[in-house]
């Protein structure tokens, strides 16, 4: 496998870490047992030689001569010390081992401690056998100061134990160096092979190859979440990527039919028409048609998109719902006098709700619309407006052929077209109930459609009933 020195690489930053890590515990080991250790054990001797004599003292104190012993007696058993007691005239009063052993060294600091005028001392005595020190504390006992506590600690050379040390130090040292060499080798490329297949799979993505599988072998759960993090990007790029390329084509498709008709007639008025006013006017208007038509094609491209990119915020307010549907009926209504259409209204009482009304009123329009379209041969649109306890809910119902249930999700998609047949009185952009779905979810409200073919189709929506104010 190749391995990767570069110098901000995971891979090379592990090494760097966990070497560095065993650099360090070892140089702590090394000079605490090597350069540190003779200081080290004297100090450790003297505190606990001391600590010896402050204990025999403190038992003399509470219980005399008796507690005194008893516990010299303890300590001689567990540590390696010479305890001796005896009056300040020499009379032996308590020893744990030859006195003739000692007998220089008892000498030399009973004479540093009457010369002195303290309450003890303590020094370092030179063995005149060997190199071996001792460590030497005596004082008196007693408010009186009649007894002397003398207190002996060889001190061993330690230099063959530094030696022993090192030697060992030195294995430890090349063994942990090769275990934080391999350690880190492979947690590296546990943690990097991952990244890099993803890094790989990434980088096809971003050439535009959509559906890449992002796989993390061996996984973490930072690294899983990443891959998973980036399927889904993956497939949302692939839809948006789509629904682009769909999008083009339809726009396409609409504006060209407009144009087309725009150009055509604007040349019918400049060659054929130009000089019969009614046959001029009969044309020209085909032309503003088409003109309006694009507008509202352009609009409800411009709505969408706000609305998606949150660009288009809420402007909550009170209004009354009846009143909202007559508006939204009227310009209709010249259906039912030339085209035999049939709107009904049930809608018995004045209804306030809270929401947007200006994008309330798209909605109302575009579902309108989207059933004057597709009802059937009764050309009849029912409008069922009720207050359902604190909920207003409205149904906009038509008798046409009806939806087919496995297409019923699809319906809210942009430029969708059900199969079924239908009747385009009203022209439409094929963006209307994508527009609805957009601001219905917006007002985070219920809403859905049911139908049943050849009976026809319902859409519903609800909206949080208001007091009147």
């Amino acid at each position: 496998m190749k391995i990767n020195f570069k110098v901000k690489s995971i891979r090379f930053r592990i090494w760097l870490y966990f070497l560095g890590f065993t650099a360090l515990v070892l140089v702590l080991m090394w000079f605490l047992q090597i350069f540190f250790l003779n200081n080290y054990y004297e100090e450790m001797k003297v505190r606990e030689t001391k600590e010896t004599a402050y204990r025999i003292a403190a038992s003399y104190e509470s219980g005399g001569s008796a507690a005194m012993i008893e516990t010299a007696s303890s300590i001689t058993r567990d540590d390696d010390m010479y305890i001796l007691v005896e009056t300040v005239q020499g009379a032996l009063i308590y020893a744990s081992g030859q006195r003739s052993d000692y007998a220089d060294a008892i000498s030399t600091v009973r004479e540093d401690l009457f010369a002195s005028g303290e309450t003890n001392v303590s020094g370092h005595i030179p063995s005149q056998d060997d190199n071996r020190n001792t460590l030497a504390f005596a004082r008196f006992l007693g408010s009186d100061q009649k007894q002397i506590l003398y207190v002996f600690s060889p001190l061993y050379p330690v230099q063959s134990t530094i030696n022993i040390l090192k030697s060992q130090l030195t294995y430890i040292t090349l063994i942990a160096f090769f275990l934080a060499f391999v350690l880190a080798y492979f947690l590296s490329i546990r943690i990097t092979d991952p990244l890099l297949s993803i890094i790989k799979s990434a980088r096809k993505l971003s050439e535009g190859q959509y559906g890449i599988s992002f796989r993390a072998e061996r996984p973490f759960a930072e690294i899983e979440d990443l891959a998973e993090t980036l399927n889904k990007t993956s497939l949302e790029l692939e839809r948006s990527t789509n629904m682009q390329k769909d999008l083009i084509a339809n726009m396409s498709h609409d504006l060209r039919t407009p144009l087309t008709m725009v150009k055509s007639y604007a040349e019918m008025v400049r060659d054929l028409s130009g000089d019969d006013p009614v046959k001029r006017t009969e044309h020209l208007n085909v032309i503003i048609d088409e003109a309006d038509r694009l507008n509202q094609l352009v609009g409800d491209i411009l709505t969408i998109s706000s609305v998606q990119s949150g660009k288009l915020p809420l402007e909550e307010s009170t209004f009354d719902m009846k009143e909202v549907l007559e508006s939204v009926l009227a310009p209709y209504r010249i259906l039912e006098e030339n085209e035999g259409y049939t709107f009904e209204v049930h809608c018995r009482e004045r209804i306030f709700v809270r929401g947007d009304q200006g994008k309330i009123t798209q909605v109302l329009s575009n579902l309108v619309t989207n059933a004057i379209k597709y009802c059937g041969a009764d050309k009849r649109v029912i409008i069922t407006v009720r207050k359902i306890n604190k909920i207003m809910r409205c149904e906009i119902s038509d008798h046409g052929a009806g939806i087919k249930p496995e297409e019923l999700p699809y319906i809210w998609k942009r430029y969708y077209k059900s199969s079924s047949n239908h009747i385009r009185t009203a022209a439409g952009t094929g963006l209307g109930l994508s527009i609805v779905n957009e601001i219905l979810t917006l007002h985070n409200t219920p809403f859905g459609v049911k139908s049943s073919l050849g009976k026809g189709t319902t859409f519903w929506f609800e909206l949080d009933a208001a007091r009147r104010h």
